[in-house]
């Protein structure tokens, strides 16, 4: 979830996603040797909102609310199928980006002391993270071999709220969105 190698999870920390699981069989090698939240148990997936509340916050009143505001939000499908880089990392970009980009903003809204990134970014970026804080050749190495595996098809039907127990991130609730948009 969190765009920084240095970054140590802590036992209470929350945080909003969007499961990808068609997106597994391609990038779950890269993740686990490439990116941390992998490797502490982050499935693929785009982050709605992170750093969410504490733990301690997180109670039936909470959880309502995060269902009310997902809720309001439309079940979509979204397509990866070209790759795109920040600076040190190595993601899959997700069309139309837009219904993420208006669940993190309904979230953020929602809750506004916990702005995405901790308020670290002008533009939020939907993505599905791959490598972060790697060497230039291995992420190109990653970024070939993904290409090969695009495009990934996705329906967006729950927004999942994962909760670090100080050693693996968890899951605590899965909310759906509203009725299935047309296409």
């Amino acid at each position: 979830m969190e765009d920084d190698d240095s970054h140590v999870f802590q036992a209470g920390q929350s945080g909003l996603i969007v499961r990808i699981p068609e997106a597994e069989p391609a990038v779950r090698a890269w993740r686990e040797r490439l990116d941390p939240s992998a490797r502490a148990g982050v499935p693929a997936h785009v982050t709605v909102l992170f750093p969410f509340l504490d733990a301690s916050r997180i109670d039936r009143r909470a959880c309502a609310a995060i269902g009310e505001v997902v809720g309001r939000h439309r079940a979509f499908q979204a397509r990866f199928d070209h790759c795109g880089r920040f600076p040190g990392v190595l993601y899959l970009a997700p069309d139309p980006d837009t219904p993420f980009r208006r669940l993190t903003e309904a979230m953020a809204e929602r809750w506004p002391e916990n702005p995405p990134f901790g308020g670290q970014f002008d533009d939020v970026v939907p993505h599905l993270t791959v490598a972060q804080g790697q060497d230039e050749a291995l992420v190109q190495k990653a970024e070939a071999d993904l290409l090969t595996a695009l495009p990934i098809v996705t329906q967006v039907s729950t927004v999942d709220l994962l909760i670090h127990d100080g050693t693996r991130w968890r899951q605590r609730a899965s909310f759906p969105l509203g009725q299935t948009r047309l296409r």
